[in-house]
């Protein structure tokens, strides 16, 4: 069963679309990453699955229930990081995990007192003396120490220093090894890369690609970095080859004199093949290749649509000036 579930979500403000028919699956045990920039509709989706909005249109459910319908049984079985961290000020610490630990039914105590010392956290400070990553630590350690079926994280380490990020990062990967699933909205590319089983990219109001990694990198490129003795013939024809890039006044190495060429190109998934056939007689001393990173495939993906928006704009342009 699916721990999230959502089919033609659509939520208006005015006349502000905020979600335009989204679609979002997350099966039960993964962790999930929900990337997308301000604006995309990130926030909007978990404030519908905590049954704090109501949608305007479409389905949705959660641990199979209505969050909106069945939202104070649904919260005893989920955690909730939000973006922005507000606790009661006057409460210390301490006295908030536990606050939030008794809305959820009860902690772990030996799992909390774990967490305290793993993220560091003073229990004794007043939480209106506490900085954005302690009470940032404050929300984890009350999340991580109840025993919710279902996460949400919203930006959940922001504020946090690498050591917490860090730590962060061990405790969700134990969450997911209890069979447990975690939905995490992130702008941190190198932190949804190292956890999330699969990703779904949100842009305006719509997700546009989900998969796992592997699976979207069909998105874009591998760049390939090769030194070699002589130029490669053939390579700058090849369709698949693209920001092809010849140095001719690198030191060779491997002969121990006189000068090779340094060549570096991206290519498309499928064209490898051709491209090491069109190499085979540069008398190659080495070759790299490295796999599109997250960041890239998500910057590439959205300067795709950008592009494609810029031509739908020209075009209605042309056509209005066609029609004066």
């Amino acid at each position: 069963m699916d721990a999230v579930s959502t089919a033609g979500l659509r939520k208006t403000f005015g006349r502000r679309v905020a979600l335009d028919h989204l679609d979002l699956r997350v099966p039960t045990g993964e962790v999930h990453g929900l990337l997308g920039p301000n604006g995309a509709g990130k926030s909007t989706t978990l404030r519908i699955l905590l049954g704090l909005l109501r949608a305007d249109a479409g389905h949705v459910e959660l641990l199979g229930a209505d969050p909106w319908r069945d939202a104070a049984a649904l919260h005893r079985r989920l955690a909730f990081v939000p973006g922005e961290v507000a606790l009661w000020p006057n409460l210390s610490a301490g006295e908030v995990v536990d606050l939030l630990g008794r809305l959820h039914g009860g902690q772990d105590a030996r799992r909390r007192a774990e967490l305290v010392e793993r993220f560091d956290l003073d229990e004794r400070s007043r939480c209106g003396s506490l900085s954005t990553g302690n009470r940032r630590k404050v929300a984890l350690v009350a999340a991580f120490s109840c025993d919710a079926e279902l996460l949400l994280l919203d930006e959940p380490t922001a504020g946090l220093d690498p050591l917490g990020e860090q730590q962060f990062q061990r405790t969700v990967r134990e969450v997911r090894a209890q069979g447990r699933t975690v939905l995490l909205s992130s702008h941190v590319l190198s932190e949804v890369e190292a956890l999330c089983d699969r990703v779904s990219i949100v842009r305006a109001g719509r997700v546009v690609e989900t998969g796992t990694l592997s699976a979207l990198r069909h998105l874009t490129r591998t760049h390939v970095a090769v030194r070699a003795r002589r130029a490669p013939t053939g390579l700058d024809r090849l369709a698949v080859v693209h920001d092809l890039t010849l140095d001719h006044t690198v030191e060779d190495d491997v002969t121990g004199g006189g000068t090779g060429v340094d060549v570096r190109f991206s290519v498309d998934q499928d064209g490898m093949g051709a491209v090491l056939e069109a190499l085979r007689d540069s008398g190659v001393t080495d070759l790299t290749s490295t796999p599109t990173t997250l960041e890239e495939l998500f910057l590439r993906h959205y300067d795709q649509h950008d592009d494609q928006h810029d031509d739908q704009h020209d075009d209605q342009h042309d056509d209005q000036a066609g029609a004066r």
